[in-house]
This record gives structure tokens, C-alpha cells and sequence, in this order.
């Protein structure tokens, strides 16, 4: 980094910020298969935090390739570039008092641990949507698994490039047993510590 670049303190404080909405900030880091229900999940748990008074927002891995991260690609630099600036815009969420989800495969353990290591401990709660392959597949509901065992797209996760589940995810949620509604009850309930 040039070292005529200085951080410059924030006049209103996050421990500030926190009080203000009456809740902490934090990154809810969905992560999981294409198909798995991470975005769907994210966009439940958020509509449940708005009804409920709390400070949240949901980024979500298509939307922001439609801009932020729109010149990066699909190949293992490209994947980890998404991700890096992903975790900074999570980061300065929390900064300002943000509940934030991150919708996003995130293949890679070790780009969501570089994600994880932006944030105070406690701050990063790594969710790790679980669902069968076969399940991902028969959803589909892009038709990108249909295009990527047709040979449309290389190197589509699950297919023909690598996801290494979480170790020691904060939460697990299986997708493919229960309903929606019961997975987001899970979430919350799992949330309470942190709210």
C-alpha cells in the first residue's frame, strides 16, 4: 500500500453506532453451494431483522457482480478477489453498526478465513448452508448445473471446481431436510447469544 494512504478515524464510533441501534454489528457469512438456499435464507433472516427493529443489510453474490465486483471472472484469482472485497465492504458494515449477510459460495476456506480475520472476535458468524449436490441440482433454479455438466460453464463449483465445506462453522443449517420457514427459526434461535 502507498504510505501516503493514512486511515482516517471515523469522527462516530462503531461502539457509538452499536448503541445507537441497540444491537452489535456483525457479518452473517452464508456460505454453501450454488442452489443451496444461502441468498434465500439471507433475504428471510433480513426481512425478519427489519420487522424486529434491527440494522441489517444483505449482500448478495449475482447483485454484486452486477457492479462492485463486475471485471472479475470465475477463475481461483478472480474467486479470491470477490471474496477479499466482499469481506472489506462486510468489514466497514459492521463498522457502522450493521447486521450484514453475505450471500456468496465462497469456495475457498482459506479466503473466508481472510474475511473472518478483518473482524473482532465474535463478529464473524460463518454459516454454512448445507445441502446435498443431487438436492442443489434438481433446484437449479438458474439452470447453471444444467450448463455446467453441458460443458457452458467451466469451472463451476460442485462440478468441475473445488468447494471445501467450513471446519467449525458457527452454524449449520441443512437445506435440504425442513422448510424454509423452520431453517430461518433455526438461524435466529442460534442468533439469540448475539443479538
Amino acid at each position: 500500500m502507498d504510505a501516503n494512504i493514512v486511515w482516517h478515524e471515523e469522527a462516530v464510533t462503531a461502539a457509538e453506532r452499536e448503541q445507537q441501534n441497540g444491537h452489535p454489528g456483525f457479518v452473517l457469512w452464508f456460505t454453501g453451494l450454488s442452489g443451496s438456499g444461502k441468498s434465500t435464507l439471507a433475504n428471510a433472516v433480513d426481512r425478519y431483522f427489519h420487522e424486529h427493529g434491527y440494522q441489517s443489510y444483505v449482500l448478495d453474490g449475482d447483485n454484486v457482480r452486477h457492479g462492485l465486483n463486475q471485471d472479475l471472472g470465475f477463475s481461483p484469482e478472480d474467486r479470491e478477489e470477490n471474496i477479499r472485497r466482499i469481506g472489506e465492504v462486510a468489514h466497514l458494515f459492521v463498522k457502522a453498526g450493521t447486521i450484514v449477510s453475505t450471500a456468496f459460495i465462497s469456495p475457498y476456506e482459506s479466503d473466508r478465513a481472510k474475511a473472518r480475520a478483518l473482524l473482532p472476535e465474535g463478529r464473524f458468524i460463518e454459516v454454512f448452508v448445507d445441502c446435498p449436490l443431487e438436492t442443489c441440482e434438481e433446484r437449479d433454479p438458474k439452470g447453471l448445473y444444467k450448463k455446467a455438466r453441458a460443458g457452458e460453464i467451466p469451472s463451476f463449483t460442485g462440478i468441475n471446481a473445488p468447494y471445501e465445506p467450513p471446519r467449525q462453522p458457527e452454524v449449520t443449517l441443512k437445506t435440504g431436510e425442513g422448510t424454509g420457514e423452520e431453517n430461518v427459526k433455526e438461524l435466529v434461535d442460534k442468533l439469540t447469544p448475539f443479538l
